[in-house]
């Protein structure tokens, strides 16, 4: 990581959630930072996420196919995090145009920018485990057939094609990382389609009911932020690369059930509820799911090592001091 002190280091969707983690630990190492992002509406954006940082970073609020227009900050670059774009599985289905729009062509038209203005450079590109859809065994490793059953992931997953093709023919140097529901710090809480992590620890920040689809019986790998921002950062200095394309999951399988359990233990007297799964949300339900990431491992020397209960309780922490920064119009007390 101390490659990064002094290096010139752009950052898409610096003003998200990853994004916003991946820039600030770059400042951390020294780094000097630039953010592109346009604040769009619905892709989890927010100013806060740069505090107390944002005085060092430059912030760029143009889209990323305009890439013309910050050419120059491309063409300083030493290394880009690419984590701009749309992430909603549920609602690509209902607006597939938009998520086509935000994952699939402007990423063509920035990385066409890129290698014209910076030839060559490191790219790490955030992308899902969505991609895979239902799997057909666990864990899922990265030979895993792709078969992604919502429009989103169909998208990244064509995002990720374009990175992969521009490092064939030489123009650009990417990693594409699969990453698997990333919680932590600085998540977009307001947003209901930027999954489930999301809506648990907003209710239990709020003290409300947390609801669990089903039986709660499906497996997921909660991955922590720091975790993720540690192997991106990683695979934006790793030379001599085998692959290009690694999974990043999280140290354990936990069903839903547990998951919730282990919010409701921070929340004393916090309410879980099972519901029957909505209609919208079954279409675009891959079942359980959890990632070999052995191969990032081997490679990059990478691993997961945040617990859930560890990662939950220093999220709970964060947005305890937070809160009103993340939730607009806040009724409820904070439950501790």
């Amino acid at each position: 990581m101390n490659s990064y002190q002094g290096k010139r280091a752009l950052v898409t969707g610096g003003l998200g959630f990853i994004g916003s983690n991946v820039a600030l630990r770059l400042v951390q190492l020294g780094a000097r930072v630039t953010v592109v992002d346009a604040s769009i509406q619905g892709c989890g954006a927010n100013p806060r996420n740069l505090h107390p940082l944002a005085g060092e970073i430059e912030i760029i609020p143009f889209d990323v196919r305009e890439g013309k227009r910050f050419a120059s900050a491309i063409a300083a670059s030493d290394v880009i995090f690419n984590l701009a774009g749309e992430i909603s599985h549920s609602r690509s289905m209902s607006t597939p145009q938009r998520d086509l729009d935000l994952n699939a062509t402007a990423q063509l038209f920035f990385l066409e920018e890129c290698a014209r203005s910076r030839e060559g450079v490191r790219i790490v590109y955030a992308c899902t485990r969505q991609v895979y859809g239902a799997p057909d065994y666990l864990p899922v490793d990265e030979n895993h057939p792709v078969h992604p059953i919502d429009f989103n992931g169909v998208h990244k997953f064509t995002a990720s094609s374009y990175h992969l093709v521009f490092g064939r023919v030489g123009a650009l140097d990417p990693v594409v990382l699969r990453l698997s529901n990333v919680y932590g710090p600085r998540m977009a809480l307001e947003l209901p389609w930027q999954g489930f992590l999301g809506t648990f620890f907003r209710r239990t920040l709020v003290g409300e009911c947390i609801e669990v689809f089903g039986e709660g019986l499906q497996l997921r790998d909660p991955t922590y932020v720091d975790d993720v921002v540690d192997a991106m950062l990683l695979a934006g200095t790793v030379a001599n690369l085998r692959h290009r394309v690694f999974n990043v999951g999280g140290p354990a399988a936990l069903s839903l059930n547990e998951i919730a359990e282990t919010l409701r233990s921070a929340a004393d007297g916090l309410e879980i509820r099972h519901v029957p799964f909505p209609e919208q949300r079954r279409k675009v339900d891959i079942g359980s799911y959890y990632a070999d990431w052995s191969r990032i491992r081997s490679e990059l020397g990478w691993t997961a090592v945040t617990s859930f209960a560890k990662g939950a309780a220093l999220t709970l922490e964060y947005y305890r001091s937070q809160l009103d920064h993340y939730i607009t119009g806040l009724k409820h007390g904070i439950a501790r």
